[in-house]
């Protein structure tokens, strides 16, 4: 998907630069709280979507192994980036390798589920570089998260795992932009469906 000169692309650059500033061992202490924070909002389910964050996301390299631990065997789905950017789905084991399409992601091998599995998901973590308060989320700019969140059944929670900085007053949006539910912080969780 090619995007056109936006809003978009000034605040994507605005934000990466930030986050390549933040100091490693604030980064790291963010990380960590996030980590723990996601396991916990995840206690009690059966299926989870993920991700593996990559250098300077936030949750750290730690996410997908908290999140494993709370949940049973197989519980975790974590993204494989398709040649379309489109995302099949794996359900980690414990072992993440160097993406096939894009090498900067870890992915899980084994068996893929399909692109549709991410509709048995109870809770759904995305990475986002920004949310506003609508829930407007501003991605790297593939299209590949908005493509699978209209997978995603009514109802199910989808959030997105940011540093507390990174919840913005707006964040630019285009029809084909899927909104999420909820910001975890390392301040806390902040549900985006309340009246406001």
């Amino acid at each position: 998907m090619t995007e056109p000169p936006s809003g978009k692309r000034v605040l994507r650059e605005s934000m990466l630069a930030a986050r390549a500033a933040r100091p490693e061992p604030e980064r790291s202490r963010a990380d960590a709280a996030l980590a723990a924070a996601a396991r916990r909002l995840v206690a009690g389910a059966a299926r989870v979507a993920a991700y593996a964050p990559m250098p300077g996301e936030p949750g750290g390299p730690a996410l997908p192994d908290e999140l494993a631990a709370a949940l049973p065997p197989g519980g975790l789905l974590l993204p494989v980036l398709l040649p379309d950017r489109d995302l099949d789905w794996v359900a980690y084991t414990g072992t993440l390798t160097q993406g096939g399409t894009l090498r900067a992601l870890r992915e899980p091998p084994g068996p893929r589920l399909g692109v549709e599995a991410i509709a048995t998901a109870e809770i759904v973590f995305v990475p986002a570089l920004a949310v506003d308060s609508t829930g407007a989320r501003l991605g790297r700019g593939g299209g590949s998260y908005d493509r699978a969140l209209t997978r995603v059944r009514p109802g199910v929670p989808v959030i997105a795992l940011l540093y507390a900085d990174e919840l913005v007053p707006a964040v630019p949006t285009e029809p084909h932009d899927r909104p999420v539910t909820g910001a975890l912080t390392p301040d806390g969780f902040v549900d985006l469906r309340a009246p406001r």
